[in-house]
C-alpha cells in the first residue's frame, strides 16, 4: 500500500480548517469579553452624589483609561477579527462547489437493482455495450464529452460487470471494496495548491519558521519573564526588594510614603522628558506654608528632610507628586496635575507589597501605619490631617471652623452627631460652605459605610469552651451605622450570638437557606456575599471597594499575634437599593488559629481597620479564655443535664438549633400547686435568679 499526499487543488477543504482554528480562538475570547464581570467594583452600589472636585476631568479620564486597559482592547480587536475570518470561511464553505466522495458500487454504475440475477446482469451489460461502447458512440460536444471520458466511463462499467460476474474481481470487491484490490492511502492537506506550487513553497517554510522559531518562543518567553519578575502582590520584584530595604521597625505614615516613591512602576509613566521636568515647581508648591499643617503638602519636617536627601531626580519627583496629591496642592500645570493623580494608584498597589513585608516582620506599628497610609492615599489626605476632609467641599478653612482650637481632630462621626442647626452654623457662611454645598456634604456622610463594632469574641465551632490547642475562630458582630444616622433600631440580643447549625442541617452547613418565592413555594437560596458600596474617593483615579482588615496584636510587646484577615464582602447587604442603611447585624469570622497550649486568660488588642476611609477604625481589647480538659468536660456535662428555659436567651438559642428546652409554668398553675403566698414568692425569686444566670 502506498501513501499519497495531495493538496486541496479546488479549495474545497481549507475553509473548514481555518474556520475550526478561528472558532477555537474566537469563542473563548468572545465569552471572556461578554461574560458578566465578577469584580466587586462592577457589582457594588455607588454612593449617590453629583459632587465633582477640581480636575474631575483628569481623574475620570484616568479611570476610563484604566477600564479600557482592563477590557484589553487588543483582545476585543482579536475577537472581531476572528469573527470576520469565521464569516468569510463560512461563506466559502457555503458557496464553493465540492465534489462528493462516493463509495464504489457496481450496481449503481451499471444502473441495475441489487436483486438482479446473473442472467439479468449479462443481458443488461450487452445492452449497455451497444449503447456506450467506445467503438459505437461518438462524443457530444454539447455535453462536454470526449473520447477519453467515454472510454473511462466504459472501463468503469466493465469493472462493475466483472465485479458481479468474475470470481477474482468479485473477491477483490468483497474484501477491499474495489475491483482492483487494495488501494493507496491518500492524505489531503487543507491548503490551496497555489500556496505550495509555482515556487511559493519557500515562503510557506519561511512563515512556519517565523511562527514556530520566532513568535512562539518570544510569546512564551515574554509571558514567563513577566511572571518571574512580578511578586504575588502584583508588583515588580525590583520594587519589592527596594521597599524591603526601606523597611524599618518604627515606620510611620510619612516614612511609608517615602518608601513608596522607590517603586520601579513609575518609570513607564515618567520617562524621557517627563522624568525630571517640573521638579522645582512641585517642591516649591508643596513646601509653601499650609493652613492646617506646616507645609501645604502635609509634610512633616522629617519628611521634607527625606525628600531633600533623595539623589535620584525621578524618584524625588515621584515623592513630590505624592505629597502634592495628598495635600491637594494646585500645581498650575495640566501635565503635572495629571501626573499627580497618576502616582496615587501606583503607590497604593506598591503599598500592598510593603504591608506584606510589615506582616512578615510582625511589628504591629508598621502594619497599622501601612493600613492608615492606604486610607490617606485613597482619600487624598496627608498624614495627621483631619478626617473631615473626606467630605465634599470641605477645605482646611472649613475644617478649622469646625475644630477651632482643639488639638484633636474631629471625625466625620463626631461632626455628624451634632444637631443639624449647630453643624450648619459652624460650616455655612462667607468663605466657608454654601447651603447647597453643605447639603451635598451631609448627603454623602449619610451614605458612608461606617461599620460599628458591637461584639467580638472567640469560639470553637460546636463547643461551649475553648480548650488548649483547639481551633479558635474570632467572631465579630457589627452593624453599618452611617454618620448622622437617626432612629437606629435596638439590637436584638440573639443577633449577637453565633449559633452553630445542627449537624444534620445540610443546607446551613453548605451556606444555603430556604425562602418562599413569589408563588409561596419554599425554594433554596444560596447565600452570596454582598459587596459594600464603592468607596467615595473623588480624587482617586480608580474605582475601588472598601476592605476591612482585622488582626490581633500583643499590646505589651507591640507584636502581631494573629495575622490580618481581610473582609471584602458581607453576608447581608449594608444598604437598600435606594441607598438607605439596613442596620443588619453583620457577622465576620476570621480564619481559625490554634489556641495557646496552656489554660488561662489571654488578652489581645483587636484592630479593625478600614482601608478606604479615615477614622472608621476600631480598636478593642478581647480576652481568650482557655479551659483545661477537666473543666471543659464538667461544663459540657452540666449543659447536658440542665435544659434552659424556653423564654430565656439560652432557651431561644437552643430552640433555634432544635435542642431541648424547659416549658415555662404559668403563674396560675403555680398558685394552684403552691397553696400559700410564701411559696409563691419563693418560686418567683427562683425564676428571676435563673433568668439572670442565663
Amino acid at each position: 500500500m502506498s501513501s499519497d499526499y495531495s493538496y486541496d487543488e479546488q479549495g474545497q477543504f481549507y475553509p473548514f480548517f481555518i474556520f475550526t482554528l478561528s472558532t477555537l480562538v474566537t469563542l473563548p475570547l468572545t465569552y471572556s469579553l461578554l461574560a458578566p464581570s465578577k469584580d466587586p467594583e462592577a457589582l457594588a452600589q455607588r454612593i449617590r452624589t453629583d459632587y465633582k472636585p477640581e480636575h474631575a476631568d483628569l481623574v475620570q479620564g484616568q479611570r476610563n483609561a484604566q477600564k479600557r486597559r482592563q477590557r484589553r482592547v487588543k483582545r476585543a480587536i482579536t475577537a472581531i477579527l476572528g469573527w470576520a475570518i469565521m464569516a468569510g470561511m463560512m461563506y466559502l464553505i457555503v458557496t464553493t462547489q465540492r465534489s462528493v466522495l462516493k463509495l464504489w458500487n457496481p450496481y449503481d454504475i451499471l444502473g441495475i437493482s441489487e436483486s438482479a440475477t446473473e442472467k439479468q446482469i449479462k443481458s443488461h451489460y450487452k445492452k449497455l455495450g451497444i449503447k456506450f461502447h467506445p467503438d459505437k458512440i461518438r462524443p457530444d460536444p454539447a455535453k462536454n464529452e470526449t473520447v477519453e471520458s467515454l472510454t473511462n466511463a466504459w472501463v468503469e462499467m466493465t469493472k462493475a460487470y466483472q465485479a458481479l460476474t468474475d470470481e477474482e474481481v468479485r473477491n477483490n470487491f468483497i474484501q477491499y471494496g474495489h475491483p482492483d484490490g487494495k488501494q493507496g492511502f491518500s492524505i489531503g492537506i487543507a491548503l490551496p495548491k497555489f500556496i505550495v506550487s509555482d515556487g511559493n513553497g519557500k515562503y510557506v517554510v519561511l512563515v512556519y519558521a517565523i511562527l514556530l522559531g520566532v513568535l512562539l518562543p518570544y510569546t512564551v518567553g515574554s509571558w514567563w519573564y513577566g511572571v518571574q519578575r512580578m511578586s504575588k502582590e502584583g508588583v515588580l520584584l525590583e520594587s519589592a526588594n527596594t521597599m524591603f530595604r526601606e523597611y524599618k521597625e518604627d515606620m510611620e505614615e510619612g516614612d511609608m510614603i517615602t518608601a513608596l516613591s522607590s517603586g520601579a512602576e513609575y518609570r513607564s509613566h515618567l520617562k524621557g522628558d517627563k522624568a525630571e521636568s517640573g521638579l522645582s515647581k512641585i517642591e516649591s508648591k508643596i513646601t509653601q506654608p499650609g493652613q492646617l499643617t506646616t507645609y501645604a503638602g502635609g509634610l512633616a519636617e522629617k519628611d521634607k528632610t527625606a525628600l531633600e536627601n533623595i539623589d535620584s531626580a525621578p524618584r524625588r519627583k515621584v515623592l513630590g507628586l505624592l505629597w502634592a496629591y495628598l495635600g491637594r496642592v494646585e500645581l498650575e500645570d495640566q501635565a503635572l496635575d495629571s501626573a499627580k493623580y497618576m502616582v496615587a494608584p501606583i503607590a497604593n498597589a506598591l503599598l500592598h507589597s510593603l504591608t506584606t513585608i510589615s506582616i512578615a516582620f510582625g511589628n504591629a506599628g508598621p502594619i497599622i501605619s501601612s493600613y492608615l497610609t492606604g486610607q490617606r492615599l485613597i482619600q487624598a489626605i496627608p498624614p495627621n490631617a483631619s478626617p473631615l476632609l473626606q467630605l465634599p467641599h470641605f477645605t482646611p478653612a472649613v475644617v478649622e471652623a469646625v475644630e477651632g482650637d482643639s488639638k484633636k481632630h474631629a471625625t466625620v462621626q463626631q461632626f455628624m452627631s451634632l444637631p443639624d442647626a449647630q453643624r450648619r452654623s459652624l460650616v455655612v457662611g462667607k468663605g466657608l460652605l454654601t447651603e447647597e454645598q453643605y447639603q451635598t456634604a451631609v448627603n454623602v456622610a449619610h451614605q458612608l459605610p461606617h461599620l460599628h463594632l458591637e461584639k467580638a469574641f472567640f469560639k470553637v465551632t460546636g463547643e461551649r469552651v475553648v480548650t488548649p490547642g483547639s481551633l479558635v475562630t474570632l467572631c465579630i458582630k457589627g452593624r453599618v451605622v452611617p454618620p448622622g444616622s437617626t432612629n437606629v433600631p435596638e439590637i436584638d440580643e440573639l443577633d449577637l450570638e453565633d449559633i452553630d447549625p445542627a449537624e444534620d442541617d445540610l443546607d446551613a452547613l453548605l451556606g444555603r437557606k430556604k425562602v418562599k418565592d413569589e408563588n409561596g413555594k419554599i425554594v433554596e437560596k444560596e447565600n452570596k456575599p454582598v459587596p459594600p458600596p464603592l468607596t467615595f474617593a473623588p480624587y482617586y483615579a480608580r474605582d475601588i471597594t472598601p476592605k476591612w482588615h482585622v488582626f490581633l496584636s500583643d499590646s505589651k510587646q507591640g507584636k502581631m499575634a494573629v495575622p490580618p484577615c481581610t473582609f471584602t464582602a458581607f453576608d447581608k447587604p449594608m444598604f437598600t437599593e435606594d441607598g438607605k442603611p439596613t442596620y443588619h447585624m453583620l457577622t465576620l469570622k476570621a480564619p481559625g488559629f490554634a489556641a495557646p497550649p496552656q489554660p488561662g486568660k489571654y488578652t489581645f488588642v483587636m484592630n479593625m481597620v478600614c482601608d478606604s476611609y479615615v477614622g472608621f477604625d476600631a480598636k478593642v481589647d478581647v480576652t481568650l479564655t482557655v479551659e483545661d480538659a477537666a473543666s471543659a468536660a464538667q461544663i459540657q456535662a452540666e449543659d447536658d443535664i440542665s435544659d434552659p428555659e424556653e423564654d430565656s436567651l439560652a432557651g431561644q438559642m437552643s430552640a433555634m438549633k432544635g435542642g431541648p428546652v424547659k416549658k415555662r409554668v404559668d403563674s396560675d398553675d403555680e398558685d394552684e400547686e403552691s397553696g400559700t403566698d410564701e411559696e409563691e414568692e419563693d418560686t418567683s425569686a427562683t425564676n428571676t435568679d435563673t433568668e439572670d444566670e442565663s
